[in-house]
């Protein structure tokens, strides 16, 4: 456990700063793509391997995987209130569409090939529908000297109280709950704030595009985690998370038209 906290501590504000400046270099797109690799879900489900054990970890990774379902609908209400309410509204709103599909797929049973399929499909609807552009994001936005060192103490924060909670819950429900975007959270709730409307709206489509690789990895990690133990599981899981991670973005550039 003391492993654990210590690298939410460090892993946490190193991702969400790395994600926050890629946003500033590439567009807020980029970094919500790279906040949707499982940089949270992965080392708690490492750290269930070695814990609980093989067989607790994979089923657990079922209910992560089912949580890309959850994190669809947390990106979808957040982004059509985004143009409409600050973002207050469209946090609480968001959370409690995650909430809500969180309690549907609770009494839901299938296999992580059935998951993985479910949520592969409801990622391209949800791609689809998402809001499309209606002006260019800004360039250039004075952006206040805490902007970056907010995102990491705030991430950091959250990472750590949620993930502190979840073994209390119980596997499935940890599982499930486990997934909550936070850093898209954080690099939303701030570019909402401080650049406006469309660079939220950006951050949550690239979640949407990170999240093939998430679900390909937790396909991975339930379906080879028992019967090959834990350095092929999650090594055979780290190349396909990076393989999806690559195509998602390359065939949304050549398939998914411009939001304009």
């Amino acid at each position: 456990m003391t492993e654990s906290l210590a690298l939410k501590l460090v892993l946490t504000p190193l991702l969400v700063g790395a994600a926050s400046l890629a946003a500033r270099r590439w567009g807020s797109e980029i970094g919500g793509w790279l906040v949707g690799i499982p940089f949270t879900s992965a080392p708690v489900t490492f750290f269930l391997a070695i814990g609980p054990g093989p067989h607790f970890a994979a089923q657990a990774s079922v209910g992560i995987l089912a949580g890309t379902v959850s994190q669809a609908a947390f990106a979808l209400a957040y982004a059509w209130l985004a143009c409409r309410l600050r973002w207050t509204a469209c946090l609480a709103a968001a959370t409690v569409a995650f909430a809500v599909v969180t309690v549907v797929l609770l009494g839901v049973s299938a296999t992580a090939l059935v998951t993985f399929v479910v949520a592969m499909f409801v990622l391209v609807v949800s791609m689809a529908l998402m809001p499309r552009r209606s002006q260019p994001q800004p360039n250039a936005v004075a952006l206040p000297r805490w902007d970056i060192p907010g995102r990491m103490l705030v991430g950091t924060i959250l990472v750590v109280a949620l993930t502190g909670a979840a073994p209390l819950l119980g596997p499935r429900l940890a599982g499930l709950i486990a997934p909550y975007p936070l850093y898209a959270t954080v690099l939303a709730v701030f570019s909402h704030h401080v650049q406006g409307a469309e660079a939220a709206v950006s951050v949550l489509r690239g979640l949407l595009l990170g999240l093939f690789a998430f679900a390909g990895f937790f396909l991975t990690i339930a379906q080879l985690l028992e019967t090959n133990g834990i350095a092929v599981a999650f090594g055979a899981a780290i190349v396909v998370a990076l393989a999806l991670q690559a195509i998602s973005l390359a065939a949304s550039r050549r398939l998914i038209p411009a939001y304009h």
